[in-house]
């Protein structure tokens, strides 16, 4: 089957206004990589011919030549006689390893140390009592819960925690009970991607406010929320996912008492609030602000927690800390989605519970170790992003210096190196000039995934080898 044809009027208008103070060829090599790499160019098309695109946009010929030669170098046009140029993906190089991917898209760090010391230890008979799972969460499990929240400053009951299967099986379930179609929910502008999602689940319409790397925009988000008055506000104040930042104190007792006066109840994410590197401080529970208004229970904030973050992926276990009326919301609408949470993944979290202090040490040091590690290899290799160095967390917020974010993304793919694109932490295709760097692969992966970073970011933008250099003997207009 024949390949489909692009007229030079319809690929001039795909590539738009060139830039006239860069060289006419590099921007029209540019442009049309871009559109190969979001699909506008579909793989398998035939180009205008150099001769009509130079006569349809008014440029010389060379310089059509120039930015065609360049695709070429590139691996983004193949020249077949008798079809022209057809439009093209380089070739996987995969890592030089057999084509193994290294996953710089997902935040997960490897289990804790000791971890299989503690399975063993784990008596998982005990589950064989009883049914294996139940909707609010073993006694045990969320008397140790409730423990921690009271010794950190917030008092806390065994009632007014539910353990679920992870951070993001909480906020689905919060979502499905907490909201009703057409409601407003307030979230941070980037985010979590899976909230969003489940939030737009249960019908809610999304408002954003802005976080950097250097905070968030307070004025602003106090005064959305009197202005808009949402039914719910998903914050994660504690290291931020993806920025890293962490909100102050008089911050949070702000924003706190804002959302009582208007009505929304705060959802905040506090899963990644134990990956402290190096913050020097920590204010306790986000929900001790409400305490003034609600002294036995801080109503109108439900904390999320996970040991999936803290400790390892694989474990599925998180819990939600809410008024006891949020609480019994919770276990009646649960059913509809799941019976609870199995009794084995309880049972190691009642014995992990017990030495937690222990493995956040063990956990900060990797961190630490990886962090630094990466923020040096990006200095070395990237030196002209813009890279903050969060003091927690498990990535970094990189900016880049072109807004190249999700045509970075699929090119890497390409290069055996999986990423996720700044504008998947928004509700609209913003971040474009920014991209999440985790930290949590192995030091040689992260080397090995930096210099593939920065020999394909050259080759997308054409600061490296491919078109980097004028062609000799060529007129640029």
């Amino acid at each position: 089957m024949g390949s489909s044809r692009l007229s030079a009027r319809t690929l001039l208008g795909l590539i738009g206004e060139l830039d006239p103070d860069r060289p006419v060829y590099r921007v029209i090599a540019e442009r049309i990589r871009l559109l190969i790499l979001d699909g506008r160019i579909p793989v398998g098309t035939r180009l205008p011919s150099e001769r009509e695109l130079a006569a349809q946009s008014a440029r010389s010929r060379t310089t059509v030549v120039a930015a065609y030669q360049s695709l070429r170098e590139a691996g983004f046009l193949v020249s077949r006689q008798g079809s022209g140029s057809i439009a093209s993906l380089p070739e996987a190089t995969g890592s030089g390893r057999a084509g193994r991917m290294i996953d710089f898209a997902r935040a997960v760090p490897p289990p804790v140390e000791g971890l299989k010391d503690l399975f063993a230890s784990v008596p998982f008979a005990a589950a064989l009592d009883g049914p294996g799972f139940d909707l609010q969460g073993r006694l045990a499990l969320r008397s140790a819960l409730a423990a921690r929240y009271s010794a950190r400053g917030l008092p806390t009951t065994p009632e007014q925690i539910m353990v679920t299967m992870g951070g993001q099986h909480a906020i689905a379930l919060l979502a499905h009970t907490l909201i009703s179609r057409g409601d407003l929910a307030l979230i941070e502008a980037p985010t979590y991607p899976h909230a969003c999602d489940a939030l737009r689940r249960a019908g809610a319409r999304l408002v954003t406010t802005p976080v950097t790397s250097a905070g968030w925009d307070v004025d602003h988000l106090l005064d959305l929320l009197k202005t808009t008055r949402p039914a719910v506000a998903y914050l994660a104040p504690d290291f931020h996912n993806p920025t890293g930042s962490s909100m102050p104190a008089e911050e949070r007792r702000a924003i706190a008492e804002a959302a009582h006066g208007v009505g929304t109840t705060l959802i905040i994410d506090e899963t990644t609030a134990d990956l402290d590197i190096d913050r020097g401080w920590d204010d306790g529970p986000f929900a001790r602000h409400a305490l003034r208004r609600s002294p036995t229970s801080g109503a109108g904030v439900v904390t999320l927690g996970s040991l999936s973050k803290s400790i390892w992926g694989g474990l599925r276990l998180g819990w939600i800390r809410a008024s006891t009326s949020v609480i019994r919301q919770l276990i009646q609408a649960r059913p509809a989605g799941d019976l609870g949470t199995p009794q084995m993944e309880q049972l190691l979290a009642e014995q992990i519970l017990a030495v937690l202090p222990r493995l956040l040490d063990q956990r900060r040091e990797l961190l630490l170790a990886h962090r630094t590690a990466l923020s040096r290899l990006l200095a070395e290799n990237l030196s002209q992003w813009t890279v903050p160095l969060p003091t927690g967390g498990l990535s970094l917020w990189a900016q880049l210096d072109r807004p190249l974010s999700s045509a970075l993304t699929s090119l890497c793919e390409a290069h055996g190196l999986s990423l996720v694109a700044g504008p998947k932490f928004s509700i609209d295709g913003a971040f474009e000039r920014f991209i999440r760097l985790p930290f949590t692969s192995p030091i040689a992966d992260l080397d090995e995934g930096v210099r593939t970073l920065a020999a394909t970011w050259a080759q997308l933008t054409g600061s490296g080898a491919v078109g980097h250099t004028e062609p000799r003997g060529l007129e640029v207009v």
